[in-house]
C-alpha cells in the first residue's frame, strides 16, 4: 500500500470526520505563527526608536505589544495542541474499536493463526504511533510550517542577502529528516515485533504459572523474561538513539549558519548596508525559526513511524470477516433437527495442501444422538465445528432440516447450537453473568432453573457471595467439575434444539464424571446430539456411532455392531476396558 493511500484512508475512514476541530486547530497555529513572526519583527522599532532615537512613546508601546504577541501564541498554542490531542484520543478510540470489531468477527481460522500476543501489542504500540503521527505530527507541520513562513518573511524583510545564507540550513535539515524518517520506520516495526514477543510470553506466564511452580521452572522463566524484555530494551533504545540523531546534526549547522551569518553581517554594517536593529531583527527571527526547523526534521521520524504501524494496523482492521455473516441470508427453519453432511472436504487455510476432512457424508438424525469416536488427531472436533459454521468446507454442503447452511443467516444458525467443551470457556466475571453469557435476556428464575439442572446450585450456594461471586480469569477459582457445570448450565439456558459435546467429561473424575453425565443427559433429552467421546463407556447407548480415523468416516453403526464389524472400533473399546 502506497504512503498516499494510508494517508487518504487514514482520512476517510478516521480523521475526516473531525475536520472542523482540525481546521480550528489550524487557524490557531495561524496566529502562533503570526505572534512569534511579531515578536521577531518588534525587535527593528524596538531598537531603532528606543534605543537608538530614544523615543519615550514607544518604550510602553512596544514592551506591551511584545507581550501581547507572547500571550497570544502561548494561549493559541495551547488551544491548538488540546484539540489535537482530543482528536488523536477519539481517532485511537476509533481505531482500537475497529480493530476489536475485527478481532471479534473475524473467521475463527484467522484468529487461530495469530497469536493474541501481537494483537496486543498491535492494539497499544502501533495505535500510540498512528495517533502521534494524525495528531502532533501533523499539528506540527502545519504549525511550525506557517512559523517558518512566516519568520523568513520577516528575516527578507530585514535583509535578503542574509536570508538566502540562512535557508540554506533547510535543505539540508530536510535530507536529514528523510534519511531518519525511514530508519525509524524500520526500527519502530522491530519494536513492534519485540513487544508482541513479550506480551506472547506474558500471556503465557499468566496461563502456565502451575505448571512453572510444579516443575521448579522459575529460574528457567526468569532468564527467558530477561531475554524478551532485553531485545524490547534494545529495539526500544534504537528508536530513541534514530530520533534524537537529528540533534548534533541541528545544533552544528545552527552554529556554522550563526558564524557565517555574524561574519557576513558584520562586514555589511561596517559598509552601513545593515542597520543594527535590522540585524537584530533578523537574528531574531533566525533564531526562532531554528525550533520549528528542528521540530519538522523530527515530524518526519513521526510521520515513518505512523505509516510503519498503519500498514501493520490496517490489514488487521480488514481481516477476513466470518464466513456467511450476511444478515440479509434466509434464517434457518429448524423442525426436526436432521443433520446431514455431503461429500465434505476441508483444510485449513495455512496448510491447504493437508486434507483434515476427506470425503464425508454422514446423518444425524434429529433428537437422536450420534456419536463421534477415533484416536486423537483424526478430524472429529473439526468435523463438529463445521455444523455452527466455524469452519467452512471447501467442498461439499452441509444441511440442517434439508437447508444448506452456507445459505443460512449465521446468527439464526448459532441461535439452535449449544456446545459443552472439554476446555471451558469462563470469563472473569461473576457466576450469574457467566451463566447468563448464553441468554442476557434470561431472568433470574431462569437463571436458577438451568443452574439447578446443570446440578451447579449446591457449589454456587457454598460460594462466598453465592451467584455474585466472581470466579477469577477462566474461572482458576473453580474446580474442573465446577467449571464443566457452569458450560453445561450456560447450555441449558440457551434451551437449543441441537447440542455438541465435544468430550465434555473426558478430564474429569469418576464420580465427577457421573454428576455431569446425569446432568447431560437431562440437557440433551430429545435434542440433536453429537457427542465426542473420549471413552466410549458414555456413548455406549448412543442411536448411531461414527467412526472417524484420519479424517475419513470408516465405520458406523451401534456398539453392537462395530463390536464385530469394526476393527478400529473394537481395538479402541478393548483398550480402554483394559485401563479400567
Amino acid at each position: 500500500m502506497k504512503n498516499t493511500d494510508i494517508f487518504k484512508r487514514l482520512y476517510n475512514q478516521y480523521t475526516g470526520r473531525f475536520i472542523i476541530k482540525i481546521i480550528l486547530a489550524a487557524l490557531l497555529s495561524v496566529l502562533v505563527a503570526i505572534s512569534t513572526s511579531a515578536t521577531a519583527w518588534l525587535l527593528d522599532p524596538a531598537i531603532e526608536k528606543i534605543f537608538i532615537n530614544k523615543d519615550q512613546t514607544l518604550i510602553i508601546l512596544i514592551p506591551f505589544a511584545i507581550i501581547l504577541a507572547f500571550t497570544t501564541k502561548g494561549i493559541s498554542l495551547y488551544f491548538a495542541k488540546l484539540i489535537m490531542i482530543n482528536v488523536g484520543e477519539e481517532v485511537k478510540k476509533i481505531i482500537q474499536i475497529d480493530m476489536l470489531n475485527s478481532f471479534i468477527k473475524a473467521d475463527t481460522e484467522t484468529i487461530e493463526n495469530k497469536h493474541s500476543g501481537n494483537y496486543i501489542s498491535n492494539l497499544n504500540f502501533d495505535v500510540q504511533q498512528i495517533t502521534r503521527m494524525l495528531s502532533e505530527a501533523f499539528l506540527s507541520l502545519f504549525k511550525d510550517g506557517l512559523t517558518l513562513m512566516g519568520l523568513l518573511i520577516v528575516m527578507f524583510y530585514q535583509n535578503w542577502k542574509l536570508s538566502l545564507i540562512a535557508i540554506i540550513m533547510i535543505p539540508l535539515a530536510s535530507v536529514t529528516a528523510k534519511v531518519l524518517g525511514k530508519r525509524m520506520g524500520k526500527v519502530s516495526t522491530q519494536a513492534q515485533e519485540k513487544s508482541g514477543d513479550l506480551n506472547r510470553y506474558l500471556i503465557d506466564l499468566f496461563k502456565n504459572h502451575k505448571i512453572i511452580k510444579i516443575f521448579q521452572r522459575e529460574e528457567f522463566e526468569k532468564s527467558r523474561s530477561e531475554v524478551f524484555v532485553n531485545n524490547l530494551k534494545e529495539k526500544s533504545a534504537k528508536i530513541a538513539a534514530v530520533y534524537i540523531r537529528s540533534t548534533p546534526v541541528m545544533e552544528v549547522l545552527t552554529g556554522v549558519m550563526i558564524a557565517v551569518l555574524i561574519f557576513y553581517s558584520g562586514k555589511l554594517i561596517i559598509n552601513e548596508e545593515l542597520g543594527i536593529n535590522n540585524f537584530f531583527s533578523f537574528l531574531a527571527a533566525m533564531m526562532l525559526a531554528y525550533q520549528p526547523v528542528k521540530t519538522l526534521t523530527k515530524v518526519n521520524v513521526a510521520i515513518g513511524q505512523g505509516l510503519a504501524a498503519a500498514k501493520r494496523i490496517l490489514p488487521i482492521v480488514d481481516m477476513e470477516v466470518e464466513i456467511n455473516s450476511n444478515e440479509k441470508d434466509k434464517s434457518l427453519d429448524l423442525k426436526v433437527g436432521n443433520i446431514l453432511f455431503n461429500n465434505i472436504n476441508f483444510s485449513y487455510k495455512s496448510n491447504f495442501e493437508n486434507k483434515v476432512l476427506k470425503n464425508i457424508s454422514a446423518e444425524f438424525s434429529g433428537g437422536k444422538m450420534t456419536a463421534l469416536v477415533g484416536h486423537s488427531g483424526s478430524g472429529k472436533s473439526t468435523l463438529l465445528n463445521m455444523i455452527p459454521g466455524i469452519y467452512s468446507p471447501n467442498e461439499g454442503k452441509i444441511e440442517i432440516d434439508e437447508q444448506d447452511i452456507s445459505k443460512i443467516n449465521l446468527n439464526s444458525l448459532r441461535k439452535e447450537i449449544s456446545i459443552v467443551d472439554q476446555n471451558v470457556t469462563l470469563f472473569d466475571d461473576t457466576v450469574l453473568n457467566n451463566i447468563k453469557y448464553a441468554n442476557p435476556n434470561a431472568s433470574l428464575e431462569e437463571i436458577y432453573e438451568a443452574a439447578e439442572n446443570a446440578m451447579c446450585k449446591d457449589f454456587i450456594e457454598s460460594l462466598e457471595n453465592k451467584y455474585e461471586t466472581r470466579i477469577g480469569e477462566n474461572g482458576v477459582k473453580l474446580s474442573g467439575g465446577e467449571k464443566q457445570r457452569l458450560s453445561i448450565a450456560r447450555a441449558f439456558l440457551k434451551k437449543s434444539k441441537i447440542i455438541l459435546l465435544d468430550e465434555a467429561t473426558s478430564s474429569l473424575d469418576s464420580e465427577t464424571e457421573e454428576k455431569i453425565q446425569s446432568a447431560l443427559n437431562k440437557l440433551i433429552l430429545n435434542k440433536t446430539t453429537i457427542v465426542i467421546a473420549h471413552r466410549l463407556s458414555t456413548v455406549l447407548n448412543s442411536d448411531k456411532i461414527y467412526v472417524v480415523d484420519q479424517g475419513k468416516i470408516i465405520d458406523s453403526g451401534n456398539h453392537k455392531d462395530l463390536l464385530s464389524s469394526s476393527g478400529v472400533y473394537k481395538n479402541l473399546y478393548e483398550r480402554q476396558i483394559k485401563q479400567n
